[in-house]
């Protein structure tokens, strides 16, 4: 039998911004917030380096970012959504600075902005240039271990959800360094488990952040909202490194130019915004460039040059980690995994198709994104949808049901797990087709069968079949069998719903 703790309050899973903003929006509710890693390591908003964007400019307002956010969702973004996101957002970025992260001011005390791919104007908060995840991080951090309510537990790692005989999550069963579990109940459970960069062998995420998160929720029944879409940023820097280091978006704001290795700048052949088009367009004419054998190199000796070291610090040691200077050399670039569109579906105050669970941050899906994220809307929202989720929980009523005894659900070998990262790389990366992703998922049920299905390979699973289902390009997804666009349709799915189609099709 695993112990049992009856916590008299909520229970949190993740400690990045989602996560603690919800737990501080939770006042003064107990909340008791678990993490698998120390505080800032593992979470991908601590490792944001463009800052976050929102209409804080006397020329800017909610609605016209919302208008570039829907255009950059390419047709598939909430409106509803979208404008919760964009009409509270100054109000979150306020809120963070009162908190004491310590946004880049202009000389009249204002926010000092600038511009970033897709954005019709400069409107994204920085952190000295290119430091903002982890500054606002450390700064809600600080927050949350002085808050009474909130007690947090670190080396902890979620094995499955608790749920009744009537399926409602009553908590989680935990898993700590030393390998003892420990079923954790509670009135109301939140996500925050970040993304799933992880599952790819190039991703600018943490590894440990392997779509764990969506992968319970899944496996407990939770309705799935479009996860077939995955962000491949079109600038880390390609030095092998695993993670691979980002060159923040921010630099091609500042004017910084993609080269192949003759020098000659080739966006313009791509698109009239050349630099600045969306992410996706210029993730895949990166990788054109790649595969035609001209190779692909950030210039920005002219844009940034001598400016490096203290405009974008992060930056700069990551080059000259590697040997590289920024400062008079191009640098090479490649496209990685690097956020996730889709996730658990929930509503505008993170409540998931479970009752007792909700979901925030990179793991959730709320509709905002649509197919292509726009730049720097990452971090707010999970500031402003973490703020309404923990508004929830601070309402939560604790049941009166028991969960039905737990057993963790299985792990993915570490050489299953590298071999299944190079796959997704390959096969379900910037440019797909019909043939990769069949023999994906073929590899992906063959893996099932010999370690049993648990959350790293239901998230994978989940990705690659909803990919091979979407029979046209859109956003972040994009067929070389089907290159052109279909009426714009979301996914949701469910598990269950999933073998059924694969039972249909048999």
């Amino acid at each position: 039998m695993n112990q049992r703790i009856q916590h008299d309050g909520v229970l949190i899973l993740g400690a990045g911004l989602a996560g603690l903003t919800a737990a501080l929006a939770a006042a003064p509710r107990r909340v008791l917030l678990l993490s698998p890693t120390p505080l800032g390591e593992g979470c991908s908003s601590a490792w944001a380096q463009g800052g976050m964007a929102a209409a804080l400019a006397d020329e800017d307002s909610p609605a016209l970012h919302a208008r570039d956010t829907i255009a950059a969702g390419a047709g598939l973004c909430d409106p509803e959504a979208v404008a919760v996101l964009t009409g509270e957002g100054p109000d979150a970025v306020r809120a963070l600075a009162d908190l004491g992260a310590p946004f880049d001011r202009t000389e009249d005390g204002g926010f000092s902005q600038g511009l970033e791919a897709a954005h019709s104007l400069a409107r994204v908060a920085r952190v000295g240039g290119d430091g903002a995840g982890r500054a606002i991080h450390e700064a809600v951090v600080t927050a949350a271990l002085a808050a009474p309510h909130i007690e947090i537990r670190t080396g902890l790692r979620a094995r499955s959800l608790l749920q009744d005989a009537a399926g409602r999550v009553r908590g989680a069963l935990v898993e700590d360094d030393a390998g003892a579990l420990t079923e954790i109940v509670a009135a109301a459970t939140l996500l925050a488990t970040g993304g799933l960069g992880g599952l790819y062998a190039v991703t600018t995420t943490p590894r440990e952040v392997r779509g764990e998160g969506l992968g319970l929720a899944a496996l407990a029944g939770a309705v799935i909202a479009d996860p077939e879409f995955v962000q491949f940023h079109p600038t880390a820097i390609d030095i092998g490194a695993d993670p691979a280091p980002l060159a923040t978006e921010a630099l091609r704001g500042e004017g910084a130019i993609l080269r192949d290795q003759t020098g000659r700048a080739f966006m313009t052949a791509y698109h009239p915004a050349a630099e600045l088009a969306p992410r996706d367009v210029v993730a895949r004419a990166i990788q054109s460039e790649q595969l035609a054998g001209r190779g692909a190199f950030l210039d920005a000796t002219q844009a940034i040059g001598e400016a490096f070291p203290h405009e974008f610090p992060a930056v700069f040691a990551a080059c000259q980690a590697a040997g590289l200077d920024p400062r008079i050399q191009p640098i090479p670039v490649t496209p990685a995994c690097h956020y996730h569109m889709g996730g658990i579906a929930t509503d505008l105050d993170g409540r998931t198709s479970l009752p007792g669970l909700l979901a925030a941050g990179e793991c959730a899906s709320t509709g905002v994104h649509g197919a292509n994220r726009l730049a720097s809307n990452s971090l707010l929202e999970a500031a402003v949808f973490g703020a309404r989720a923990g508004a929830v929980l601070r309402d939560a009523v604790a049941p009166v049901t028991e969960p039905l005894p737990a057993v963790p659900w299985p792990d993915l070998p570490g050489g299953a797990l590298a071999g299944l990262r190079q796959a997704m790389s390959h096969q379900a990366g910037v440019v797909r087709d019909g043939a990769g992703l069949t023999d994906l998922l073929a590899r992906i049920e063959t893996l099932r069968e010999l370690h049993g299905e648990g959350p790293v390979l239901t998230a994978a699973r989940l990705v690659v079949a909803c990919a091979l289902e979407r029979r046209e390009s859109r956003g972040g997804h994009f067929r070389r069998d089907y290159p052109g666009a279909q009426p714009a349709r979301r996914t949701f799915i469910t598990l269950a719903g999933l073998d059924a189609r694969k039972v249909a099709a048999e």
